[in-house]
């Protein structure tokens, strides 16, 4: 007989979630746990190297969840990311962040889209929730299917993700290169597309990222990630990228924007975003243009 849990486990689907140890993944398995399908495998990659998550993913699977647990001594959530896809063992894998909770249906939202169109990349939505401000939200309603780059953005938020393991043999694995630490998902997703991976938004796969950073906490936020999206432009304006060269004029030109708007219209946090895309870009720019790390890692060993 099958255990009583069985019919809710997706057999071709691994779940992926870099973490530091913040005491907020507690909260982000519990909502795993809680949802009506369950991944076949939750692979935690803990670059805290914390006690504590060995033991909630051990009691996960007491009741029923596989679970792998891998302490890590490195750094960057890209390469957290990246060990965990190299563990994966199922055709298809879903990632999020250790601050993001998963709605009840978001597994078994992705892995429709996954399952109907294999070589995509799929995303959705991502609500704020928490006592702070939250940078990034994404709410759009309709579903959507974006298959070249765009001069704003590629449609794609990392805590909220699957895709194959195809797909990531196909593009590659994220880039670990430091100065982009904080826009790895975006470069992957320009890569993507690139290589003709559609992007696919499904409004109904929902997480909620946890806003815990205070003021002082965002404005540095806000910083790392302006000269880590500019490093990203750097990085492809080292290699004759005219697309990306214009992404970088219109970046900075709705950074200027931005920044003035937020300060006629008094909105601080606002203000506070433009000023720092403003400020930031062009030497997170110029340190991609100097960068010497290698190229985004391949999966190395057969699926």
């Amino acid at each position: 007989m099958s255990p009583p849990n069985a019919s809710r486990v997706l057999e071709d689907l691994s779940l992926v979630i870099p973490t530091l140890g913040r005491p907020i993944l507690e909260e982000s398995l519990r909502a795993i746990e809680a949802g009506r399908r369950w991944p076949a495998r939750v692979i935690v990659v803990d670059q805290g190297r914390r006690p504590e998550v060995a033991g909630w993913l051990a009691g996960m699977a007491e009741r029923g969840i596989a679970t792998e647990y891998l302490p890590s001594h490195e750094r960057g959530r890209a390469r957290g990311v990246n060990r965990g896809i190299e563990r994966v063992r199922t055709r298809f894998l879903a990632i999020t962040d250790d601050d993001c909770i998963a709605d009840t249906e978001w597994l078994a939202r992705l892995i429709e889209v996954l399952r109907a169109d294999p070589d995509c990349a799929a995303t959705g939505r991502v609500e704020a929730s928490g006592d702070e401000v939250v940078a990034s939200v994404v709410t759009a309603d309709e579903p959507r299917v974006t298959s070249r780059p765009s001069l704003r953005f590629d449609p794609l938020s990392g805590g909220n993700m699957g895709t194959s393991f195809a797909v990531f043999e196909r593009v590659g694995l994220l880039d670990e290169d430091p100065v982009m630490r904080c826009a790895e998902d975006g470069e992957w997703a320009y890569r993507a597309l690139r290589a003709g991976v559609r992007l696919r938004y499904a409004p109904d796969a929902i997480v909620s990222h946890v806003g815990w950073r205070g003021y002082e906490e965002r404005v540095e936020q806000y910083r790392t990630y302006a000269r880590s999206q500019g490093a990203f432009y750097g990085k492809y304006l080292a290699r004759a990228d005219a697309f990306i060269a214009l992404r970088l004029l219109a970046h900075e030109l709705r950074a200027l924007r931005r920044w003035l708007r937020g300060r006629v219209r008094r909105d601080a946090e606002a203000a506070m975003i433009g000023r720092a895309y403003a400020t930031g870009l062009l030497p997170g720019c110029w340190q991609g243009l100097r960068s010497t790390a290698p190229p985004p890692p391949r999966l190395a060993h057969p699926h």
